[in-house]
């Protein structure tokens, strides 16, 4: 393996291994370089695009990622949060380790083809993240509280006169109370139900 001299921000040199594409990276040194959330955004914004791309838009992306926003929304404390830790030490990592090429004076940044080898386990992560999204189950207790204020209110409503109220039976206030309840008990038993059989 072939080593390379590298310049570094102070002003000296160090020698960093090559790494080509046929190096196998071991499955503790890909963990490890996955093992955190903001690395595996990186990996997953380089793969979807092709070629070189701008360090801000990454870390502006990665942010929003983080942030659950849009990019569009991020403050400038959420974009220098993350562009920071990036620049400093998240991007210099990767292209330590020849997954990217980091290029920190011009802030650009290239997925190299030694990333492949990483890709498998990305994708596992984005397919575990969609199973949690399909599978994540409804907010019950909002349904609940929903039900229980309309009750309230139709009640309220009856007891002080309410023309249209008025006009309806107890009986027929009363079962519709209980029918919507009931609707949405059988509601939250059929998913639990169903998530039981999955």
């Amino acid at each position: 393996m072939s080593a390379t001299e590298v310049h570094t921000d102070d002003g000296g040199t160090h020698t960093v291994p090559e790494v080509s594409a046929e190096t196998e990276l071991s499955k503790d040194k890909i963990f490890h370089l996955l093992q955190t959330p903001r690395r595996r955004h990186v990996l997953r914004y380089l793969k979807e695009r092709d070629g070189t791309v701008e360090m801000r838009n990454l870390a502006e992306q990665v942010a929003a990622w983080e942030n659950d926003t849009t990019v569009q929304a991020l403050t400038s404390d959420e974009r220098q949060r993350v562009y920071i830790p990036l620049y400093q030490s998240h991007l210099p990592k990767l292209d330590e380790e020849g997954i990217i090429d980091y290029d920190q004076s011009r802030g650009t940044v290239k997925r190299t083809k030694l990333a492949d080898q990483l890709d498998r386990y990305l994708t596992v992560e984005a397919e575990e993240a969609d199973r949690e999204e399909v599978g994540r189950e409804p907010p019950w207790e909002f349904y609940y509280l929903g039900v229980s204020v309309f009750s309230t209110i139709v009640l309220a409503g009856a007891v002080l006169g309410i023309p249209v109220l008025t006009t309806l039976p107890s009986v027929a206030i009363g079962g519709v109370i209980i029918a919507m309840f009931s609707f949405v008990t059988l509601a939250q038993f059929m998913s639990g139900w169903t998530a039981r059989e999955e």
